[in-house]
């Protein structure tokens, strides 16, 4: 018995920013973060190839305050014009962007989504979130990375964690949706972002019990997910990422420094 092959992703990159003022953008001497070199390659064009070279991906999209941007980056010419990578104007909103991507593109599940500034992405972690994704079986992915694998490595960055009964994660700038269904989440996070100057309202969102009980560490990382998925009605899994650089991501400066330095030592 023979199987179909099962669709490649379509990536979409969220690469739209605050254009000069941005202090990466001022730290690198770019008009757009995205275009900000790292060892010499814009973050952009370093996000697009480890992409392009997933044997899990398809169809390219990037989202781009200013579309004409692909333009100043030759070495994706072959994909541009391949009909590989394409263009797409930014939304006010990351959540808006990932919601004009998945209602206006054709056929666009699953969809991957990451970020410009994911400077460290490799096609191995492209990989791994991907048929992690598949595996899940979820509606919805999202990629984690464990502070001990992250810390094991680098010892000196700096991140945001997510704290539950088993240990704390560092989100990864990657997710998945898997299928129409999980557009319910990007509509979800538009709700909050609209609501983001009144907090009780985004209580009200997730509910207060689990809001608690995240808040008194009462879940590990899978309960969390399990309990997520039965509130908002969308089944919902993490993938817990094993390589450290995957939370790296470019925010700031300092940021800037330490991929150069990781980069430089490979």
């Amino acid at each position: 018995m023979t199987h179909a092959p099962a669709a490649s992703f379509t990536a979409l990159v969220l690469a739209a920013d605050r254009g000069p003022d941005d202090p990466v953008s001022q730290a690198a001497g770019v008009a757009h973060k995205c275009l900000a070199p790292v060892a010499g390659t814009a973050m952009l064009e370093r996000v697009v190839t480890a992409l392009a070279a997933s044997a899990q991906v398809g169809r390219i999209a990037v989202s781009l305050r200013d579309t004409a941007l692909l333009a100043q980056l030759p070495a994706l010419a072959p994909l541009v014009a391949g009909g590989r990578l394409t263009a797409l104007q930014a939304a006010g909103s990351p959540s808006r962007s990932v919601l004009q991507a998945a209602t206006g593109l054709d056929r666009p599940f699953p969809l991957l989504v990451t970020t410009a500034d994911h400077a460290l992405l490799t096609t191995e972690m492209v990989d791994h979130f991907c048929a992690a994704s598949r595996a899940s079986g979820a509606e919805v992915t999202a990629g984690l990375t464990a502070a001990g694998v992250l810390l094991a490595r680098y010892p000196q960055t700096r991140r945001t964690y997510l704290t539950f009964r088993d240990e704390r994660y560092s989100g990864s700038n990657l997710f998945a949706l898997m299928s129409p269904a999980a557009r319910a989440l990007p509509e979800l996070w538009l709700r909050v972002e609209q609501q983001r100057k009144r907090p009780w309202r985004i209580a009200a969102v997730f509910g207060p019990r689990l809001l608690l009980g995240y808040l008194l560490r009462r879940f590990t990382l899978d309960q969390a997910m399990g309990r997520v998925s039965a509130r908002l009605g969308v089944s919902v899994a993490a993938v817990k990422m094993p390589f450290a650089e995957a939370a790296i991501d470019v925010d700031k400066p300092e940021d800037l420094a330490l991929v150069e330095e990781i980069l430089a030592k490979a």
